[in-house]
Formats: C-alpha cells, sequence, structure tokens
C-alpha cells in the first residue's frame, strides 16, 4: 500500500469543498475552515485553489490563513491535545502536564508526533478554570489532569489508533 496515495484524494477533496461554495470571496472564510476539517491543514494547493475559485490574490488567503490561530499550513495529528495554559491552568500544574506530554511523546507546543498521531497546541484559556488543569483531545474535556491521568488518554487514544488501523490482512 503507497502512502503518498493520500495526495491524490486530498486534491479531490479540496476540489470538491471549494466548488461546494459560490465563486464569491464572501464565502473564503467557510471554504478554509471545511478544508481544515476535512484535510486537518490548509496546503499550499488548497489556499491556491480557493484564490483561483474567489477571484482573489493567493496572498489574501495566506493572510487568512495565517491571521486565525483555527488554521494551519502543516499537517496536524490525527489527536490535536490542547493544553490550558492560562492563570488558573498554569497556577494548579499545566506545566506539569505539557512537560509530561513532551516526555511521553516527544512533542513541544506546536508540535506533532513523527508517526502523525498526536499534535499538542497551548490556548491561554478554555474557560473552565474550576476544572484546572484542563486538557482537551479532539473536542473532549478532561478535568483536574494530572501525569497519571494524561498517560492513560494518550494510551485510549493510541488505542482508538491501532483498532482502527488495525485493518491489515
Amino acid at each position: 500500500m503507497a502512502v503518498n496515495s493520500q495526495q491524490p484524494d486530498d486534491r479531490h477533496a479540496i476540489e470538491k469543498i471549494v466548488s461546494s461554495y459560490p465563486p464569491e470571496q464572501r464565502f473564503t472564510l467557510a471554504i478554509m475552515q471545511d478544508l481544515q476539517k476535512q484535510i486537518n491543514y490548509l496546503p499550499k494547493e488548497s489556499l491556491q485553489m480557493t484564490a483561483q475559485h474567489v477571484n482573489a490574490p493567493v496572498s489574501v488567503i495566506f493572510s487568512m490563513a495565517t491571521f486565525y490561530k483555527a488554521f494551519s499550513l502543516v499537517p496536524k495529528g490525527r489527536v490535536i491535545l490542547k493544553a490550558c495554559d492560562g492563570t488558573a491552568c498554569h497556577i494548579k500544574g499545566s506545566n506539569v502536564i505539557i512537560d509530561e506530554i513532551y516526555k511521553a511523546l516527544g512533542i513541544k507546543p506546536g508540535g506533532t508526533t513523527p508517526d502523525g498521531q498526536f499534535s499538542l497546541e497551548t490556548v491561554n484559556c478554555l474557560g473552565a478554570c474550576a476544572l484546572a488543569p484542563v486538557l482537551v483531545a479532539n473536542d473532549q474535556i478532561y478535568p483536574k489532569v494530572t501525569p497519571a491521568l494524561l498517560r492513560d488518554i494518550i494510551k485510549e487514544y493510541r488505542g482508538q489508533s491501532d483498532e482502527s488501523d488495525g485493518s491489515e490482512s
């Protein structure tokens, strides 16, 4: 099975998403949000296709992609860990959780594991201060995270990947 077979699928997915919108600049952000959700990042090709579709300079599309933190220009992991490092979480030990993620996965904030399984982001506040320190993994909120709980969370998501990838016969 060729690993690079993903690129034509990405191109097809990009074309499908971009062409599903009217060719008007007001739909640019919505197109980019759908691309990010489907592909998990915004490849250069997607920015170019979006710019052509809405008749805007690529520089404008690129500016939007780099302005909004929700967008990424590099591939992200299948599991996105968001560690809150706001005041309450920091006081309650978010730095310990971030360090533990580094020990367990070898990634720092902004990084992705070489296997593409996990990415780590830090956020300024998740609005769950009473539950500090808080970790979000693919929209699942984990309150009062400890290093032991973090290791369990990582094991859980690794197990989900093993189950979904276990179709080799």
